[in-house]
């Protein structure tokens, strides 16, 4: 438990800072690109010349890795949670970086993100058995295909909702990544690679992150990362309890629900300071 926690509490580290850098990044790109695989290459290209993204990538590859270990740890929704300590670092260095200055609101949502993990942490029974389970396989595949059929039709439009489907779909990709990763079977590599898993894993955090970037580039980080924050928290977690076997301890079920809603409304609080101020452009 304490190895998965201290895991995705360093994933959190890692993503808050890279937040940081993809914003600057993908706002340095033009806003026409879209979703178009004809044109993907290029767009990919365009954010591959900014050193401020690839910093970004660097981060949140290696914060993937811990976040990777805390999935196979623990209960989905307490990694999942975990990772909402992001924004909390994020609010942070902008208050050094930026010069932003957190509101006792501000400081009041920092302390319910961490208290809020704190009863989840004590509250978290055993993760269920990493077993396969072909029908939720087949809805992540389905899910992909719907996701990237939305989004190349949400990135045409340059309006304040595209941010915020565009932001919902990156949401619904990273909870692809966590459900493949909880997915993954022990084994050998040759059932690794035949393992279905095994690819909607890096598909989805691919398609998860370039959406974020083209949600990032169209309106406000407030609007495109508050639908990103609450689908890839709360989807995993109801796929972890409902499907997985995830558990709760005994008698813990109110402090649980209390530990998550304190952690989710903590961080759509924060979620504003998750880059830094818009671009004056």
């Amino acid at each position: 438990m304490l190895l998965g926690l201290g895991a995705a509490l360093g994933a959190a580290v890692l993503f808050g800072i890279a937040s940081i850098l993809q914003a600057v990044g993908s706002r340095k790109v033009p806003t026409e690109s879209e979703l178009d695989p004809r044109r993907l290459g290029g767009f990919v290209v365009a954010l591959l010349k900014q050193p401020a993204f690839v910093g970004a990538l660097v981060l949140n590859l290696a914060g993937f890795g811990l976040h990777f270990v805390a999935l196979r740890l623990l209960p989905l929704y307490l990694a999942q949670a975990g990772i909402a300590v992001s924004l909390v670092v994020t609010a942070l260095l902008a208050t050094r970086l930026m010069s932003d200055q957190l509101s006792a609101l501000e400081w009041s949502a920092v302390l319910a993100v961490c208290v809020g993990l704190g009863l989840l942490a004590v509250s978290a029974g055993d993760a269920g058995e990493n077993t396969e389970h072909h029908g939720l396989t087949i809805g992540v595949i389905v899910g992909l295909v719907a996701i990237a059929i939305l989004g190349a039709l949400a990135s045409r439009s340059q309006h304040g909702v595209s941010t915020a489907l565009l932001g919902l779909l990156a949401g619904l990709g990273y909870a692809g990544v966590a459900i493949s990763a909880r997915l993954l079977q022990d084994g050998s590599l040759g059932e690794l690679f035949r393992s279905p898993t095994t690819y909607t894993l890096p598909i989805s955090g691919a398609m998860a992150f370039i959406l974020y970037s083209l949600a990032l580039q169209r309106g406000s980080v407030t609007l495109a990362t508050t639908p990103m924050i609450a689908l890839q928290t709360i989807t995993p977690a109801a796929v972890g309890v409902f499907v997985l076997d995830d558990a709760v301890r005994a008698g813990w079920w109110p402090a649980a629900i209390a530990g998550f809603l304190l952690s989710a409304v903590g961080s759509l609080i924060l979620v504003r300071f998750e880059s830094v101020k818009p671009d004056p452009r």
